[in-house]
């Protein structure tokens, strides 16, 4: 895989809302990948790549922000006091480092009421993020000079590389970025162009309730829809069968369900025979909070898209430092590459369930294709 892609990626800053320097990094990525290249309103990435048919559309989401904080007080002794921008485990933040994104970006620290001087029920009691502060290290006045109330504040995690694993800040959702990029770049270079037009859309203020995917898909109004995240990885010490949801190393996660999607069972009929047909390792995801922008864009399409999300299962999640395993990075990559272009192999119909994937290649000679049921756009 391209670990240096992946670095890139996760160690670029964009709060919910102020993704402005993982949108710049997203664009010098598509650009050349793409037929045609716009920011929308509200700050989505839409890359058109054009594809055999117009005749259906296929949009995929990856969204680029990842949780961060605004500023909302600075005191008189130049501490800041924030609000979260997304959900948070606050025990994981003491003492991790940020920076604070206003005229200039300033290095601080997260600070809490140390242990020393706690009473024992406070001791016992689970941290709040409004409970922090940021240390920039300087006075009132020297903060007020560059930083303002407003202002975004994003963790500081450099990518390790850990045996087999990738440990860095924000593996959600860069490493949807990175899924989504990699295959267009794949499609692209093999020269086998999506079944239908495909919008890659890199959105905006998923984690504060999945906003820049409603804009878009409204926009688009797409016959596929296929949305790129991460998952919960609780195959650690201490967790049950049934909670583990994904295992780190054993592939793809092909999402049934989450808190905003019921996943629509033919698209994952659909992944799960192309995972199958090209021996690529997988698993099943039933996520039993939380969701992606799946959720948005299987309602927000006029009579609804056919929805398929595909994970990267993901230890942490939403904790300072997330880690997550090769082999299910580049599964998730094959898996995403091959939707895009074996649509017209599957049978989209309502009528029965126990289906296969017409052949490959020259499918269209080797047999005749079945008509989708989905409807054209108007």
């Amino acid at each position: 895989m391209n670990i240096q892609l992946f670095k890139d990626l996760c160690e670029a800053t964009g709060a919910p809302g102020f993704e402005y320097g993982i949108r710049d990094l997203v664009i010098s990525q598509m650009t050349p990948l793409a037929d045609e290249i716009k920011v929308d309103n509200v700050g989505n990435v839409v890359a058109l790549i054009k594809g055999k048919s117009s005749e259906k559309s296929i949009m995929c989401a990856a969204h680029m922000d990842e949780i961060g904080f605004i500023v909302r007080h600075i005191d008189d002794n130049g501490f800041i006091r924030i609000l979260p921008l997304g959900g948070f485990d606050p025990k994981t933040l003491t003492a991790q480092r940020v920076t604070v994104h206003g005229t200039k970006d300033l290095p601080g620290c997260m600070g809490v009421k140390p242990i020393h001087v706690m009473s024992p029920e406070e001791r016992t009691k689970m941290p709040q993020v409004t409970d922090y502060v940021v240390d920039l290290g300087l006075s009132k006045e020297e903060v007020e000079k560059y930083v303002s109330i407003g202002d975004s504040i994003t963790r500081v995690g450099d990518l390790v590389e850990m045996g087999d694993c990738l440990n860095v800040k924000s593996i959600d959702n860069r490493g949807g970025c990175y899924m989504l990029i990699e295959a267009v770049r794949a499609i692209k270079e093999s020269g086998n162009l999506p079944d239908y037009d495909l919008y890659a859309v890199f959105t905006v203020q998923e984690e504060v309730g999945l906003r820049g995917a409603h804009a878009a898909t409204l926009a688009i109004n797409p016959d596929f829809a296929f949305a790129l995240d991460v998952t919960i990885a609780f195959d650690t010490p201490g967790s049950g069968a049934h909670d583990k949801c994904t295992v780190l190393g054993k592939g793809t996660a092909v999402k049934v369900y989450d808190g905003t999607l019921i996943t629509d069972p033919r698209m994952v009929k659909f992944m799960t025979a192309l995972c199958q047909e090209g021996e690529i390792p997988y698993q099943l995801e039933l996520l039993a909070a939380g969701g992606t922008d799946a959720g948005a864009m299987q309602k927000f399409t006029a009579g609804g898209s056919v929805t398929g999300a595909i994970s990267i299962p993901v230890r942490n999640v939403h904790q300072s430092i997330e880690m997550a395993h090769k082999v299910d990075i580049d599964a998730s990559v094959n898996l995403l590459t091959a939707c895009f272009t074996s649509l017209t192999r599957w049978d989209w119909s309502w009528k029965q369930m126990n289906r296969t994937l017409a052949p490959k290649a020259d499918c269209a000679e080797a047999a005749p294709r079945k008509k989708c049921c989905c409807r054209k756009k108007k």
